[in-house]
Parts: structure tokens; C-alpha cells; sequence
């Protein structure tokens, strides 16, 4: 029997092919989040003389309906594009803005190094409905400026920064933080009724780099998935939900582990003990394979995230969702 066909659920994403509404939404003056019912959101920062978009879309082809909302509201030249990490679906479509500088955390430039063929051909497999076009991608989307702890960026008088506080979701997790504003873009480190995927995560080091997130007090959150939140209290809430799921997953996962359960018996008592409280979220069927094998080799034999790659993907869900 092929493969496909002893599969108890369809593999990843491949079944979620209906369009999302996007939204436009504006959060402060020249600042928006552009969301699409739990897609990878990107962010617009308008300065006095040109734009930054904070995370690039899977393609140019999808890139491009990002930026005929920037037109809406500037004429302005996009001349800063960051990445707040490295994953193909945030990152592929950055060649369409022709943006001047092109801004990564040294630990995502290494990921792009490492394994970025490998997670461009990982992702495609599972989520073709986030690759529009994906003939449009001329290749690997290379940073052109590389930062360490952080930098600031003036865009005339407005101020950002830009600033890696630690291992999470990869281990060069990138926030773009508007002091002035309040207003914080988390890329994945923080998600709002959307399930994080860690398969390429640190889970021990995720809740104290979400303690340093919340330090820095934001009023405002576009998170990597899910609506932007527009208030302090939506804010804790969105960060208070994310580590509540990463220690549910991370400890659940661990205590089974260490009763001596295989992968497969630990995967199928993780599901039945986060469903309840978490299927709701948006890719939580997707993710918690991934989700569950990164949890098992952290509390074991592997700190560093194994390379996905489209045939790991592949094995790894028939061992786990196989009837």
C-alpha cells in the first residue's frame, strides 16, 4: 500500500488549500500588521523617508500583495527588510521589495548556511498553499547585514530596534521593537491561536527568552501567527499562551520519555493530553509531529535540532500518524 494511504491524517498542511482574508491593520502612525487568519504575518514600518517590512512572505509572487498594501498608504521606498528568523514560508519572497538592506541575526544567517536548501524543500512539501508561484523564487534569500545582540535603525526620526534576546523558536530569533510606540513585532516566538511549531526549537531556552520579551512592557503585538494583538492585557495573553503550550508540550513529552516510551507511544499520550486545550489553534494537527519528535530528541540524546528534510518529514509522519 503507498504511503499516502496509510496515513491517518493528510500529511502537514496539503489539505488547507482555501484562501485566507488578509488584514491590513494599522496599529500606530505609519505602523501595520498585515495578518491572514493564521498565515505567517508580516509587519510595515513607515519612517520619514522610506519603509521597513519585517518579514518577507514565502514568494515574491505572495511578496507583492504585501506591497501593493504598502502602496495604499506610501510612495515611500522599501529599503529595510528583516528576517525574525529563518523559515522558508518568511523568508523566499524577498527578492520582489529590492530592498538595501537585507537584516538577520547572526545564529538565522548560520541556519541559512546550514540547512537552507533543506528547509525550503521541507517546506514546500508542506504547505503548497503558502508558495504561490514558487517558480518566482530566485533562490536562497541571503542577509546582507548580520547583528549579534542588536541594532538600532533610524528611519529619519523613528527609532527601531532590532534585537536578538535569546534561543526559542530557532536560535536566531529576531524582534523588531518600536520603543516610542510600544509596538513589538515576535515573529514566532510569540503566536496567538496558533500552534507553535518548535521542530526546529529550543524548548528549554524559549520560556526565558519569552521572560526577556516581556520585559519590554509592549501595548502593542503582532505575533507570528494570529491576529495583532492591540492591548496590554492581549499581549500577556498572546505570551502567557504560548509558554503554557511549550511547557504543556516540553514536560509532557520529557515525564513520558523517561518512563522508557518509544516515540510513537509518546507522540499519541502528547496529543490526547494537549487536543483538548490546544487543537482549536490554527496547524495544530500539522505541527505536533514535529512538534513531539523535537521534544523527545531535546529531552534526550540531541540539544541541536536535527535537519528537516522532505524525506525526514516524510518518514517521521508515517511513523507517527500511520493507522
Amino acid at each position: 500500500m503507498e504511503a499516502s494511504k496509510t496515513m491517518a491524517k493528510q500529511f502537514a498542511s496539503q489539505g488547507d488549500l482555501e484562501p485566507k482574508a488578509i488584514t491590513f491593520v494599522a496599529l500606530a502612525d505609519g505602523v501595520y500588521a498585515y495578518t491572514a487568519e493564521g498565515d505567517p504575518n508580516s509587519g510595515v514600518i513607515v519612517g520619514d523617508d522610506s519603509v521597513m517590512v519585517v518579514d518577507a512572505q514565502a514568494t515574491p509572487t505572495m511578496a507583492q500583495a504585501l506591497i501593493e498594501r504598502v502602496r495604499e498608504v506610501t510612495d515611500k521606498p522599501i529599503r529595510h527588510l528583516v528576517l525574525t528568523h529563518y523559515h522558508a514560508v518568511r523568508v523566499l519572497g524577498a527578492s520582489a521589495y529590492s530592498a538595501e538592506h537585507i537584516i538577520a541575526s547572526r545564529g538565522t544567517y548560520e541556519l541559512i548556511a546550514e540547512r537552507g536548501q533543506q528547509d525550503y524543500d521541507s517546506e514546500l512539501g508542506r504547505f503548497p498553499r503558502l508558495f504561490q508561484d514558487a517558480d518566482s523564487i530566485p533562490g536562497l534569500t541571503w542577509p546582507s547585514l548580520v547583528f549579534d545582540g542588536g541594532l538600532s535603525v533610524w528611519l529619519g526620526k523613528r527609532r527601531v530596534e532590532i534585537m536578538h534576546l535569546g534561543r526559542g523558536h530557532t536560535k536566531g530569533d529576531t524582534l523588531v521593537w518600536l520603543p516610542a510606540e510600544k509596538v513589538l513585532f515576535s515573529g514566532d516566538l510569540v503566536e496567538y491561536g496558533a500552534t507553535p511549531y518548535t521542530g526546529d526549537a529550543y524548548l528549554r531556552d524559549w520560556p526565558h527568552t519569552l521572560a526577556r520579551l516581556r520585559e519590554l512592557g509592549a501595548e502593542q503585538l503582532v505575533p507570528g501567527r494570529g491576529a495583532a494583538l492591540t492591548s496590554r492585557s492581549g499581549c500577556e495573553q498572546a505570551i502567557a499562551g504560548t509558554q503554557a503550550f511549550l511547557t504543556d508540550l516540553f514536560e509532557g513529552v520529557r515525564k513520558a520519555r523517561q518512563s522508557g516510551k518509544t516515540l510513537k507511544a509518546v507522540y499519541d499520550e502528547v496529543y490526547c493530553a494537549l487536543q483538548p486545550k490546544y487543537g482549536h489553534w490554527v496547524i495544530f494537527d500539522h505541527c505536533l509531529p514535529f512538534n513531539v519528535s523535537r521534544a523527545y530528541d531535546e529531552s534526550g540524546e540531541h540539544p541541536e535540532p536535527q535537519i528537516w528534510t522532505a524525506e525526514r518529514d516524510r518518514a517521521m509522519w508515517q511513523a507517527l500518524e500511520s493507522g
